[in-house]
């Protein structure tokens, strides 16, 4: 059976992680490279190019995945979306702890946090659309490795 895709729920689900991000990178792009290079690096860190092209695609993958829970009928739909949305606000505000504030400690707690408010958005999701909740899978294995680097940064600095 095909399904038709609503393009305007589509569309709205995938600008607003892209615009989110996109306003945290605005907002400290004249720390990010600058804080990056300067501070204790820990095993496996991955070159500064990475990171844009990574969170480029999970926020994609994320978008796809919002936008199958708002389209399936699932009396979960509105409770998994508040959850996702909080995790919008964690998102945008741990590159500005992080880089603008440069307060390693706190913004390892957001990504704490962050880890908590996606797996539980992901558990919802999982009620709803499997495939909404497997698109998530990337998203929470990045954050764990990000949640890596951030204690190592903690610990090297």
């Amino acid at each position: 059976m095909m399904t038709t895709i609503r393009l305007k729920p589509l569309l709205f689900h995938l600008a607003l992680p892209l615009a989110v991000g996109g306003a945290a990178a605005l907002l400290t792009r004249d720390q990010t490279g600058i804080v990056y290079q300067s501070i204790e690096q820990p095993l496996f860190s991955p070159p500064g190019w990475v990171f844009p092209v990574v969170w480029t695609i999970l926020y994609i993958l994320m978008g796809v995945a919002a936008y199958l829970i708002q389209v399936t009928p699932c009396r979960y739909s509105k409770k998994a979306l508040n959850i996702y949305w909080c995790s919008l606000v964690v998102n945008f505000l741990w590159p500005v702890v992080f880089f603008q504030l440069q307060q390693f400690t706190l913004a390892l707690v957001l990504l704490i946090v962050l880890w908590g408010l996606v797996f539980a958005a992901a558990a919802f999701y999982s009620l709803c659309n499997k495939t909404a909740c497997i698109l998530m899978i990337p998203y929470l294995l990045w954050l764990s490795f990000a949640a890596y680097l951030n204690m190592a940064i903690v610990c090297l600095n």
